[in-house]
């Protein structure tokens, strides 16, 4: 893999002098980091701290396995690949094996790692994990938690692909998904 940054780059870096909770949620905390560059102008920063996320790719064949659900930030269905929060001390791989099957009633006979990444580094101080689920057998049945109403589905993948950036798809982390995807697969 390619390093992008070198050693004049070093003098970008801020460090975190102090941190302040400002906010705390059952989702997440709102904090407040009081940081230094290293030209010694200093600042406060606000981030969101929460737990690292999972998302799964479910393959079957030509087509993806996608969930349908209601997102209360922009007060609509959304069309999305499974997926959610990782539990305190557990690990990304088996977070995304629960998700894929509380969601979907799906399990992987292949589970693939295919990255992860930042959702927004000027706000936010965890990470996404994306992974792919092929060969699955179905349980034929869904373990939602209380709050979750998830209906799901399988798709064409060119429609998947065609569904991103659409009213239907406006779940930002399902197109790094797909772009991981596509990456590994199609490039």
């Amino acid at each position: 893999m390619n390093s992008y940054f070198n050693e004049d780059d070093e003098k970008l870096k801020w460090s975190t002098e102090s941190k302040k909770t400002l906010l705390s949620t059952v989702v997440f905390d709102v904090t407040s980091h009081h940081c230094k560059s290293s030209e010694n102008l200093e600042g406060d920063y606000i981030i969101c701290d929460t737990k690292d996320w999972v998302i799964v790719i479910p393959e079957i064949d030509d087509k993806f396995l996608m969930v349908k659900q209601w997102r209360h930030g922009e007060k609509k269905l959304s069309l999305e690949f499974p997926g959610g929060v990782i539990d305190r001390g557990e690990e990304p791989e088996a977070a995304a094996l629960r998700e894929l099957k509380e969601e979907t009633g799906a399990i992987p006979g292949k589970l693939i790692k295919l990255g992860s990444m930042n959702p927004n580094p000027a706000l936010f101080s965890n990470h996404v994990h994306i992974y792919l689920a092929q060969n699955l057998t179905f349980t034929g049945r869904q373990t939602l938690d209380n709050d979750e109403y998830i209906n799901y589905l399988e798709m064409n993948k060119k429609d998947v692909i065609n569904a991103m950036g659409t009213p239907a798809c406006q779940h930002g982390l399902m197109g790094t998904a797909l772009m991981m995807y596509m990456r590994t697969f199609i490039n």
